[in-house]
């Protein structure tokens, strides 16, 4: 293997769409509800220069960088620790062999500068001049989601392997993600964006949750003691259920708030699959079936961004 193909495959391309969620859907929030849009049909509105589509895209680039990032950062952490010896599911590099761990620390570090810059060109789209505390405050937590990317595997008070991660992956992939792109659009916040900012994060912790239940006893072994490590397998799948309906609930408690047509709940498509799930993971025994759900639930996730985005 090329050690090009090697770092691509270390950046586990499948994790980007559900990184992108809540950008997704903050700022198409963000969008329909501040700029009023021609009636010219879906594809006119968003081809419409003021969309400010640079926002977006710098916004889905700096998200991607984070998690390529994160997922670097575990691919080093995990390696050298041992805790990816033995585990199940993608290949991790370190761990193997194929990349050193002081070439992913390299790579760590030219993936932080290079999403620092295009953060600082995202902050800079948003608020140009005029809004320097907004800037210094953007910056600041741009800084704090590197050292989050990092800390969750990386050193010894990684987070990770105390129980921490799905308070991360709440925070960032749901509130911040989706409370922040609408900020950047905005310059304001509203408590109902909280809804679907909470329902994007907790559907990323149940793909944590499915990814830490699948590596539950290989956890155990090497002393990452996850939140499934410390609940044990039947509180993990009680925690998993109690994740997706409290998703769903506030899905429909925003759209009930903002309710115009029966349209907006298109997003209920997306459910259908992780809900689905629910039964899948009360029936598992072996936890490597875990895998393919997973994924379910992360492209099922980036689906419901993309609907609840347009519909609402």
């Amino acid at each position: 293997m090329s050690k090009l193909k090697a770092f691509i495959q270390a950046a586990r391309l499948r994790t980007l769409p559900l990184s992108v969620s809540g950008i997704i859907v903050g700022c198409g929030l963000a969008d329909f509800s501040t700029i009023d849009l021609p009636p010219d049909g879906l594809l006119v509105q968003f081809l419409n220069p003021e969309l400010n589509l640079s926002i977006f895209i710098l916004a889905i680039l700096t998200t991607i960088g984070f998690q390529i990032l994160s997922n670097f950062a575990n691919d080093y952490g995990d390696g050298i620790k041992g805790t990816d010896n033995n585990r199940v599911g993608e290949q991790r590099l370190v761990a193997s062999g194929i990349i050193s761990p002081k070439q992913m620390k390299q790579a760590m570090i030219i993936t932080a500068i290079l999403t620092l810059i295009v953060a600082i060109a995202l902050i800079y789209q948003a608020f140009g001049k005029d809004n320097f505390g907004y800037s210094i405050l953007f910056f600041v937590l741009g800084i704090a989601s590197i050292v989050a990317a990092i800390k969750y595997t990386v050193g010894k008070n990684a987070y990770g392997y105390s129980g921490f991660g799905d308070v991360f992956v709440f925070l960032f992939f749901g509130w911040l993600s989706v409370v922040g792109s609408y900020f950047l659009y905005t310059k304001s916040i509203n408590w109902e964006l909280f809804l679907p900012a909470t329902t994007i994060g907790l559907l990323s912790i149940a793909v944590l949750n499915l990814n830490n239940m699948r590596d539950r006893i290989e956890d155990a072994k090497t002393n990452k003691n996850t939140l499934v490590v410390k609940m044990g397998s039947q509180k993990a799948k009680l925690y998993h259920y109690t994740l997706i309906i409290l998703a769903l609930i506030c899905a429909v408690t925003y759209v009930q708030l903002h309710y115009n047509s029966p349209i907006q709940y298109m997003f209920l498509l997306a459910f259908i699959p992780i809900l689905l799930n629910i039964v899948t993971v009360a029936k598992n025994i072996i936890h490597k079936e875990l895998d393919s759900e997973l994924k379910k639930v992360a492209l099922s996730t980036f689906l419901f961004a993309i609907l609840f985005a347009i519909f609402n």
